[in-house]
């Protein structure tokens, strides 16, 4: 018999989405949810023991939840880790400027994204602008009903015959993804002839301060506070369920939230046996994982570190046995067959929506190059737990040969010698601004990681 699905999963995975559009708001959602299961900052903590649950946090954008097994920490962990970050569009240090009586927002964009998909949505502002006087303002503008929305203009059909003739990669520039943020109007001309340079300064200038006064009254924030802000345009708006039967789900940031979300469900639904569990989510995936919040940095290790030292057993030896022993699943996305672009991929290697939790033995690009290739004993040993479960998988690509490619943290964890295996969602327009994914599979995969979490 079909198990039925699980409605309040679902439910919470959306609202996951719509709240938590960057990885700060992730990060704080991910550890208030933790707190309320029971979860303590491990910087409270002197010792641990057997089932206790502890979180450590880097910066509010990347986070390690520990649930202690029974076992010991030499014996290593059973790792869901996943990333935070999403393609989006980031705001300058010096953003504010206005050109011909439209005030704008100067914008660099991040990860990989199609330029021209990000014209004319509605978009909104996510993040923090951190002040002189040690006060740190959050931003979160654009989400509700009586919020204003921004966008990023296109030019009309009838006056784009040059931008049509060229490539989807060029007809859109990065310098020319900047939000219109308010408006002025053109100086009143009187008939005189007179020059009305002067006039236009005047009513530019008085465009922008307008801008800048609702900024100083809403927000308390001065043009230059952007210089030490973080603020994240994203798609306004929440997750939607999509098609009449309701089988799918139309929300940004999937990749790699899908995963993420499940990731920690599961580890705050399980229990840890006599191996500890972990949940990590990291940021910057999207960009090469780097800095101090991605999986490039020492965050997880010296967040390993820091548990061994209190369950009273530190040695460096202690800490890199562990996690040399260590099973984890790389918890990120995969591309699902897209019907219309078959062609694309070898459909015998391509993953489904509604197929179940997606296995990567291998990701990268042509060659395999900057993979992490799983180890066929480890693939064994999780296909016989999920068989025996029930639950649903499939083995897939990311698409052709040669086509393209991509990549996870699953080799960063590997240097480290442990198993680990690519599992994830399959998501179709993957970096599109609105992604898509199966309710099936959100299940699915929280299933599948739950399981992972019981092996020993």
């Amino acid at each position: 018999m079909e198990k039925k699905l699980d409605e309040k999963l679902i439910e919470g995975y959306k609202s996951f989405l719509d709240n938590g559009k960057t990885e700060r708001e992730c990060c704080a959602r991910i550890i208030e949810d933790a707190k309320n299961a029971g979860y303590k900052d491990i910087r409270d903590c002197e010792s641990l023991k057997a089932g206790d649950k502890v979180f450590v946090s880097k910066f509010g954008k990347a986070v390690a939840l520990f649930n202690v097994g029974t076992g010991s920490i030499e014996d290593g962990l059973n790792i869901l880790g996943a990333h935070i970050d999403s393609p989006r569009l980031d705001v300058k240090q010096n953003p504010l400027y206005e050109k011909d009586f439209l005030v704008y927002l100067n914008t660099h964009y991040y990860g990989g994204i199609k330029k021209y998909q990000w014209l004319t949505l509605p978009l909104a502002l996510h993040g923090v602008v951190c002040k002189k006087d040690g006060t740190t303002v959050t931003v979160r503008l654009g989400e509700d009903e009586a919020d204003p929305v921004f966008v990023i203009s296109d030019i009309l059909p009838h006056l784009a015959q040059k931008q049509m003739k060229e490539s989807a990669a060029d007809f859109v520039s990065g310098e020319s993804l900047d939000l219109i943020l308010g408006s002025g109007t053109p100086p009143k001309d009187d008939g005189t002839g007179e020059d009305k340079d002067k006039d236009k300064k005047d009513e530019k200038d008085k465009a922008k301060k307008a801008v800048l006064k609702i900024l100083k009254e809403k927000y308390g924030i001065e043009e230059a506070d952007f210089g030490s802000a973080e603020l994240e345009v994203v798609p306004a708006g929440k997750a939607r369920d999509l098609g009449l039967d309701r089988s799918l789900i139309l929300a940004y940031g999937q990749d790699d939230r899908s995963c993420a979300y499940t990731s920690a469900a599961a580890l705050l639904a399980a229990s840890a046996g006599s191996r500890t569990n972990c949940c990590l989510c990291v940021d910057k995936e999207e960009i090469g994982s780097v800095g101090a919040t991605g999986m490039e940095s020492h965050f997880f290790e010296n967040a390993v570190a820091e548990l061994v030292a209190r369950l009273g057993t530190y040695s460096e030896l202690t800490v890199r046995r562990c996690l040399n022993n260590s099973y984890m699943l790389s918890s990120d996305v995969n591309a699902a067959y897209d019907p219309q672009n078959g062609d694309l991929y070898d459909r015998d290697n391509a993953s489904f929506l509604g197929g179940g939790i997606v296995f990567n033995k291998y990701t990268g690009s042509r060659g395999k190059y900057s993979a992490s290739d799983a180890m066929p004993e480890f693939i064994a040993k999780l296909r016989g737990l999920l068989d025996g479960k029930g639950i649903r998988y499939q083995m897939a690509e990311l698409g052709k040969v040669d086509q393209g490619g991509g990549g996870t943290i699953a080799y960063l964890a590997a240097k480290y010698g442990m198993y680990v295996l690519d599992a994830g969602v399959a998501v179709l327009s993957m970096h599109a601004p609105w992604e898509i994914t199966s309710k099936e599979d959100i299940s699915q995969a929280f299933e599948a990681y739950k399981a992972f979490l019981t092996l020993a």
